[in-house]
């Protein structure tokens, strides 16, 4: 068995890209497109959700704190469902079939969303939910399978593939981001859901060129496996306690992550009780948490010393994961919101083109990186896996076209300046029933454009002639051409031009929805220069981006002589995060209602919060696999995943705060949050260094 292990690992190894066996790109490939899918849909779904129901794009007009509650839920279960799909492909399908079944699952996911309803919503995030259960697990267990026979290449083999993780979030959050912005929800949501399915295919296609790597388990494989697992819960077995108190916190949890969402969207409260003023499900969780740490506590407490105080450790960084993740998260969440409506994100002349250039650069570069590893692959293994290749090159030429569609039409988007009616009219408190004041004191006013459904003589405030800057592509507008616009947020800051399909659609919209239409009658007064709005999701591929740049820097100081303990990495980590959120707390100081906010500062935010990953995120995982034996390493990888589970749901009930607080106080206050939260854990667990290093008992 050993001898024809080896020869199948020799073979495999013959037909090699870059130095590596062809089956690595592969799979490269494979988890590009899966990562292109899911980037490409999380940075829609909060925009989707919040953006005004009557507008430009239409979305569904929620709360950010429902969107919130939702979006947590679907994060969470994202990091627990693969704790599941490792068991079976470990003991039933394999890891190549647990590969199809979750990829199938997903684009079927991906295809309900594509659908625009709240029943087809639900049933979207559930299957991306339990696709991802099996798909996420398994490409690492099939790579590390791979190099079991060359230890030495896997570190290696893991910088590529995690390129290609880079790679699709790069490429799936601007394009589908763009199409969805630009064209519409479903388009950004159906493409995500194209390149998933074509991606499962090219993967199948290239079985030939796996061999029996990551097939169905053997029999034998399986009996040896479980007798493994026999001879570890002898030394260290699961009580009757132990099990009682895994099902409650398991239930208590699913229980949370369901009526959070449930009560705030559907008023369907599974704990309709309070306790000082603590919400049920709150109070629930807390107890959820404690019977989960007696669990923990209990089983380590039954190691020898040594043992014990290094999985001490682990609950220690555990802890300030969830820390990290509640700040990092928020990308996908407020980040997201605040770009849209906070930012100004509207670039004109030569800003226009400047953008342009480097966006191009920003996009086309890396692909035709990708395309030439492509060729070297489909050069290396056309005439064993033909299908596979053909499938890349499809998906490539999608990817390519979809690309050059965007930098044609930003290239060709030109400013217009138009003039319709407005009104200007008093803001209600809705809870006083009287005009809104500013924190100054300054009454509230708002300029709201007469549509098309109005009649101006029949105006509750004062008429005028308002001059707006809108954009449009391959367009020939004459001074004095009568158009149609609608505004593109909700504050009429931001306008679009309806085209005629887009014309009908508002139509049927406002039909639909029982309201005004929102069109808009506008002149042209004067045709500018070149034009580009940067869309929301554009500035969520940041992340990617330094990553990329940034990740051999890191690792080279990691290599180094000054390479800082784990708890030291911790805390840089910790404090970067929130330097990023420091940054934006001092863009938006002193802000005036409805100005908007230089870009500049949420780039750099992005940039401070990669490194703070970089220092955070490959060390967790690493020492886990250090500190941890054999034996308990399934049960605290467990508890690792689900800390980062309950970073991402804390991170999106709070991100989903966003409104509210800048409602109560400011933005400023908000990401002063996020600002001071995470320095002071980061000072902590630095302060802490010595007695953690200590716990760790020599392990570095």
């Amino acid at each position: 068995m050993a001898t024809t292990d080896t020869t199948q690992h020799s073979e495999f190894f013959k037909s090699k890209v870059l130095g590596h066996p062809s089956g690595l790109f592969v799979l490269f490939f494979t988890e590009m497109w899966e990562r292109f899918s899911f980037y490409g849909m999380r940075v829609l779904l909060i925009n989707f959700l919040t953006m005004a129901a009557v507008g430009y794009n239409p979305g569904w007009e929620w709360s950010t704190e429902n969107a919130g509650a939702l979006f947590g839920t679907y994060a969470m279960l994202l990091y627990i469902t693969p704790i599941i799909g490792g068991v079976i492909a470990d003991k039933f399908t394999g890891y190549r079939w647990a590969v199809v079944i979750g990829a199938v699952i997903m684009t079927l996911g991906h295809a309900a969303m594509a659908i625009e309803t709240e029943l087809w919503l639900y049933i979207g995030l559930g299957l991306l939910v339990i696709g991802t259960g099996f798909f996420k697990p398994t490409m690492t267990s099939i790579i590390s399978e791979m190099y079991k026979d060359l230890p030495k290449k896997k570190d290696g083999a893991y910088t590529i593939f995690y390129m290609g993780v880079n790679a699709g979030a790069f490429f799936g959050m601007m394009l589908c981001g763009y199409l969805a912005e630009r064209v519409g929800w479903s388009w950004g949501f159906g493409l995500a859901g194209i390149f998933m399915l074509l991606g499962t295919l090219q993967f199948w296609l290239a079985k030939p060129l796996f061999g029996k790597i990551g097939d169905v388990p053997s029999k034998e494989a399986i009996a040896e496996q479980t007798t493994t697992e026999k001879e570890e819960i002898k030394r260290n077995p699961f009580t009757l306690v132990d099990k009682i108190l895994i099902v409650i916190t398991a239930i208590v949890g699913l229980a949370y992550a369901i009526n959070d969402p449930l009560s705030k969207i559907a008023n369907i409260n599974l704990f309709p009780f309070e306790l000082s003023g603590i919400e049920g499900q709150y109070i629930v969780v807390l107890i959820g948490l404690a019977l989960f740490l007696y669990l923990v506590i209990g089983r380590i407490n039954r190691y020898a010393t040594i043992v014990r105080n290094r999985m001490y450790a682990v609950i220690v960084f555990a802890f300030f994961t969830v820390l990290f993740f509640l700040g990092f998260e928020q990308g996908a969440t407020s980040l997201v919101l605040f770009a849209r409506d906070y930012i100004n994100r509207e670039l004109i002349g030569n800003e226009a083109i400047i953008f342009n250039i480097v966006n191009a650069l920003l996009t086309i570069v890396p692909l035709i990186i990708i395309t030439y590893v492509l060729f070297l692959l489909g050069k290396r293994t056309f005439a064993k896996i033909p299908g596979s290749n053909i499938v890349l090159a499809v998906c490539f030429v999608g990817i390519w076209g979809v690309v050059l569609y965007m930098l044609n039409r930003d290239f060709n988007t030109t400013a217009y300046e138009v003039e319709f009616t407005a009104q200007k009219v008093a803001v209600i408190d809705e809870e006083t029933g009287k005009q809104k004041l500013t924190k100054a004191g300054d009454l509230v006013w708002a300029e709201i454009p007469i549509s098309i459904d109005q009649d101006a003589s029949q105006a509750k405030g004062e008429v005028f002639s308002k001059r707006m800057i809108i954009g449009e592509a391959f367009s020939d507008f004459k001074v004095g051409e009568e158009i149609n616009i609608i505004t593109k947020d909700e504050n009429y800051t931001k306008f679009g031009y309806l085209t005629p399909e887009r014309l009908e659609g508002a139509k049927t919209n406002a039909t639909t929805l029982d309201r005004d239409s929102g069109i808009v009658k506008a002149t042209v007064t004067e045709v500018k220069n070149h034009w580009v709005e940067i869309t929301a999701s554009w500035f969520s591929i940041l992340n990617s981006f330094f990553i990329i740049a940034f990740a051999s820097v890191f690792s080279k100081w990691w290599e180094s002589k000054y390479n800082p303990s784990a708890p030291q990495k911790y805390g840089i980590g910790l404090i970067l995060l929130a330097l990023g959120f420091g940054m934006l707390a001092f863009g938006t100081f002193g802000v005036a209602e409805g100005i908007k906010v230089s870009m500049i500062w949420l780039i750099l935010a992005y940039l401070f919060h990669t490194f703070g990953e970089l220092c955070i995120s490959p060390v967790g995982l690493s020492y886990v696999s250090k500190l941890v034996p054999a034996r308990m390493i399934a049960f605290m990888f467990g508890m690792w995943y689900l800390a980062i589970a309950i970073g991402n749901k804390f991170a999106a009930v709070l991100g989903g705060q966003l409104e509210n607080i800048r409602e109560e106080y400011s933005l400023t206050t908000f990401f002063l949050i996020f600002t001071i939260v995470p320095i002071l854990a980061g000072l902590l667990i630095i302060f802490i260094n010595k007695p953690i290093k200590k716990l760790m008992k020599g392990v570095e």
